[in-house]
């Protein structure tokens, strides 16, 4: 860059600075609020565009505080409406459904730590527990996956009974169940032993096989299959 655009540059008002540079350097040259910042397009009363951008990260915690957070708990920071908070939104929704693709062609269901890898992202950054099932066909290939609870997953909460109807319904002949924890720690609760061993005799009557109970943490997992518990 010569001294001339440098100059040219800094004329420049807030707004638009992060697009000029993109468009000379890249957007690998931005930091994460110019790249927020680009995405919001405008800022609000006396505030830049990133001037904003770099508000909403240090009030969510960087960017991966835009991970779990609805609408409503983002239009709780000022200058931020409908609009915006619904872009925040999508660019998080954009970056999971990124992570997940970037995996998808690799999965092989027969590996724990691969089936976790692709859920990963989805999963870690979610604020309660959920409970994922994973259909697969007679090759092992996923069908469909499913959320079947939302809340602590314990015994009196999931039914066997939903999990096989959807299971036979798809036409699966393997299910996996995932959680997360919020805590970010993934070992195993009682329950979720419980819930697993109920789930797996279930299977057995029915002809569709638990393949794996995988505990989804923060970057990490445990695979109770891999425990011996199944």
């Amino acid at each position: 860059m010569t001294q001339n655009d440098c100059m040219r540059m800094k004329d420049l008002p807030d707004e638009v600075r992060p697009y000029e540079r993109c468009l000379k350097h890249g957007p690998e040259c931005l930091n994460d609020a110019e790249l927020l910042a680009v995405i919001l397009r405008t800022g609000c009363i006396g505030e830049s565009s990133t001037s904003l951008a770099a508000r909403i990260l240090m009030e969510r915690g960087g960017l991966l505080g835009l991970f779990s957070v609805s609408a409503e708990q983002l239009q709780t920071i000022k200058g931020i409406g409908k609009v915006k908070a619904v872009q925040l939104q999508c660019i998080a929704e954009i970056s999971r459904r990124m992570a997940a693709s970037i995996h998808e062609d690799k999965i092989d269901m027969s590996m724990p730590e691969s089936v976790a890898d692709y859920y990963m992202e989805d999963m870690r950054h979610k604020d309660q527990e959920v409970l994922k099932l994973i259909m697969l066909d007679t090759k092992n290939r996923l069908i469909r996956d499913r959320d079947i609870s939302k809340g602590t997953v314990n015994a009196s909460l999931v039914s066997p009974r939903e999990i096989f109807l959807e299971a036979l319904r798809t036409g699966a002949v393997g299910i996996i169940l995932m959680h997360n924890h919020p805590s970010g720690d993934p070992a195993p609760s009682l329950e979720d032993i419980t819930v697993t061993k109920r789930v797996a005799q279930a299977g057995l009557l029915l002809g569709v096989t638990l393949m794996d109970h995988i505990i989804i943490g923060d970057r990490s997992y445990v695979s109770l299959k891999e425990r011996g518990m199944i």
